[in-house]
């Protein structure tokens, strides 16, 4: 039986043969950093020191060429054949909070734009919940109906706050958009991702939302706000049409209340308006020049958060200072 070392650390773990680096830590209840669980995103991202594995087929956006010839590997795709060492590559940064199963029941609802309804949570049993800014969790609004979704509400808020992009022919997001209701009930489990807010970092931070992925940057937003910090925070917003736009009216009023704070929304496909057109990254990449000591937090389509990536590294940033979970379609 493959035996697994981490360094840097006193986690030692068995696995099966072939069995994933990812899901045999799952299994011995080491905490290790994951999200899409499918070799996509590349939060399990870690170094293969040595050992006896093989590679299961990923995306190039998760684990580059450049990335595997230094020997990082992904822990979701890397299945172990014999003993294995590995060092997590952000292991500073890992925050593991206790997983909770909640039981909460829905305070309101309200329609955000034309195709994203926003979903405010009572918690009544199984707190307390706590969570990084930024992170996700499993929301259960019936059986066979749940779905990850990002926190939008900062940590210390008394309620969980959701917002749910209604997906054509989607039966979960069918269902909150025309059946949910104000005082049914939820269950909420997590949290989980590995995009959260590094609360070490107090220099200037970049934040990129798409659509729907303007919740949990809204909770990051709204933490660092809280904290009255001095340091120079940009978000761009980029959305399809006006009709996509939500938020706003929250958003302007932070950036009147914080001069460190500068807004931008960006419109893809909307021929009529007088905002800004173009995609997130084409605006990042005219706007941002110097990223030294930037951290920047990238929510939205799997497409955008590659582009923006790209954009940032191509800038000088380092791969370690950009925070990403991309959302890849949730019906």
């Amino acid at each position: 039986m493959p035996r697994i070392s981490i360094l840097d650390s006193d986690d030692r773990f068995d696995a099966d043969d072939g069995e994933t680096i990812l899901a045999a830590a799952q299994r011995a209840g080491i905490a290790f950093p994951y999200s899409c669980q499918a070799g996509n995103c590349g939060s399990c991202k870690c170094e293969l020191v040595e050992g006896d594995t093989f590679a299961l087929e990923a995306s190039e956006f998760a684990l580059t060429d450049a990335e595997r010839d230094r020997g990082l590997i992904l822990a979701c795709r890397t299945q172990v054949w014999g003993d294995a060492r590995i060092r997590r590559i952000d292991h500073e940064a890992l925050v593991v909070h206790p997983s909770r199963v909640l039981a909460c029941r829905v305070q309101r609802l309200e329609q955000l734009s034309h195709d994203i309804r926003g979903v405010w949570l009572d918690v009544e049993s199984g707190g307390p919940f706590v969570f990084s800014a930024g992170q996700y969790a499993q929301v259960d609004f019936a059986p066979g109906l749940g779905k990850h979704y990002s926190m939008a509400n900062a940590p210390d808020d008394a309620r969980l706050e959701f917002h749910v992009r209604h997906m054509p022919g989607g039966r979960c997001s069918s269902y909150v958009a025309t059946t949910l209701k104000e005082g049914d009930p939820v269950t909420v489990s997590g949290p989980h991702g590995i995009s959260y807010l590094r609360d070490l970092h107090v220099g200037p931070v970049l934040l990129a939302a798409g659509g729907s992925g303007l919740a949990p940057i809204q909770s990051i937003l709204k933490t660092m706000l809280a904290r009255n910090s001095a340091a120079p925070i940009r978000l761009y917003f980029g959305v399809r049409g006006e009709r996509d736009v939500y938020n706003e009216a929250i958003l302007t009023g932070w950036m009147r209340d914080h001069p460190n704070l500068a807004v931008e929304v960006v419109l893809s496909e909307d021929a009529t308006t007088t905002r800004r057109r173009g995609y997130v990254h084409e605006a990042i990449a005219a706007d941002v020049h110097n990223v030294e000591g930037w951290h920047a937090y990238v929510a939205g389509p799997p497409v955008m958060v590659e582009a923006v990536s790209s954009v940032l590294q191509s800038k000088g940033m380092a791969l370690r200072d950009i925070h990403a979970d991309a959302f890849h379609n949730q019906p």
